[in-house]
């Protein structure tokens, strides 16, 4: 038995189970989501060798103008201090106006690349301090860790699978290359660049490939590592619905309450139906809340007896008719109004009481 019982404590604690919403959501509050970085650099690399190839005469412009100011205007200017103040400003303003673009197509390419990833995220808990990141045992477990090793082959992959498709392409141009020293330096520019983009164009593409692949690795290794236990299952449900032997009071406590209530409606009641012994509904006809005459009490055996004994000290009438009983306390419940069904048999009994009680 002992070995039995502790198979099932081993079985409970695997974590076999996907994980439940609020486990996903709590560890996203954590900063915790699948999520791939090479993605981020591929996309971004991408966006910047696209914007390098169509926006080329642009920056061939400002690069130009870069090179052409100090000769034919700064080299003929007085070297003043206010001079090397404009000086400072027009090269500051050519090279932000070539570097800026480039460094706003990263950013907005990086975002863009974020956000299809993980959506809208902020979590300040994982920019927080924690000493066991400085921790050199910790560190060296993770030097030496599985994960370790998966991004080192991964890192492997990446020099490797890049390196060949910039090769492919350099080995396509070779004859181009060639024969670069027989033409002028600005030909030998423009094909340098060329060559440039293309290689960068290819690399980032086979980059790119190999993120998606990485962001599906990543996507399974996160829902490996929140994977939960049957027993991670209860303790949740438990601590989100709470304890069942505690609800079980509150629901008790409600009972209890709402019974309360009803009785001291019971006082207020024109007449109590009963079977005689096991049923007791109580009726009341006020126009102003229904049009027809309502329940404000209904009990079976102890409850009915209950509720005859508060009718009996407060004076209602009470009335003996066995199916009237039964069908109502089955068909109505406490606040409604009877159906249409019930009204003559209904209407009979409560012009009883009211002559009874000299009240027509």
């Amino acid at each position: 038995m002992n070995w039995i019982s502790l198979d099932l404590q081993f079985f409970a604690g695997e974590k076999t189970e996907r994980a439940t919403p609020k486990k996903r959501q709590d560890a996203r509050k954590k900063g915790q989501v699948a999520k791939s970085q090479d993605i981020n650099t591929a996309v971004g690399l991408l966006a910047i060798f696209l914007y390098l190839m169509f926006a080329s005469s642009y920056l061939k412009e400002h690069i130009v103008n870069l090179f052409r100011f100090p000769f034919q205007k700064y080299m003929l200017m007085d070297l003043t201090e206010n001079n090397i103040q404009v000086i400072s400003l027009d090269i500051l303003k050519e090279l932000a106006l070539f570097l800026g673009p480039i460094l706003l197509v990263a950013m907005v390419a990086g975002i863009l690349s974020n956000y299809m990833q993980v959506g809208f995220l902020f979590s300040a808990e994982a920019i927080q301090f924690k000493l066991e990141k400085i921790n050199p045992i910790s560190g060296f477990k993770r030097i030496f860790s599985m994960r370790s090793i998966v991004e080192l082959l991964k890192s492997i992959l990446k020099i490797s699978f890049v390196g060949f498709v910039t090769f492919t392409v350099l080995w396509s141009k070779k004859e181009e290359i060639l024969v670069l020293s027989h033409k002028s330096i600005g030909a030998i520019m423009a094909t340098l660049g060329n060559l440039t983009v293309q290689m960068g164009l290819f690399a980032s593409g086979a980059l790119l490939f190999l993120a998606l692949l990485d962001f599906l690795y990543q996507k399974y290794d996160f829902e490996k590592n929140i994977r939960m236990s049957k027993q991670d299952i209860k303790d949740e449900y438990k601590n989100s619905e709470g304890d069942p032997l505690i609800k079980s009071k509150i629901k008790q406590r409600q009972r209890e309450m709402a019974m309360r209530r009803m009785m001291q409606e019971v006082p207020k009641a024109d007449v109590v139906i009963t079977n005689p012994t096991h049923y007791a509904i109580a009726l009341k006809y006020d126009e102003k809340k229904l049009e027809a005459p309502f329940v404000v009490a209904k009990g079976v055996d102890f409850m009915a007896q209950k509720i005859k004994l508060i009718a009996k000290e407060n004076d209602v009438m009470t009335v003996e008719n066995r199916p009237l009983a039964r069908a109502l306390y089955s068909q109505v419940e406490i606040g409604d109004a009877i159906p249409e069904e019930f009204f003559k048999a209904v209407a009979e009994i409560l012009a009883y009481v009211y002559k009874t009680k000299n009240i027509m």
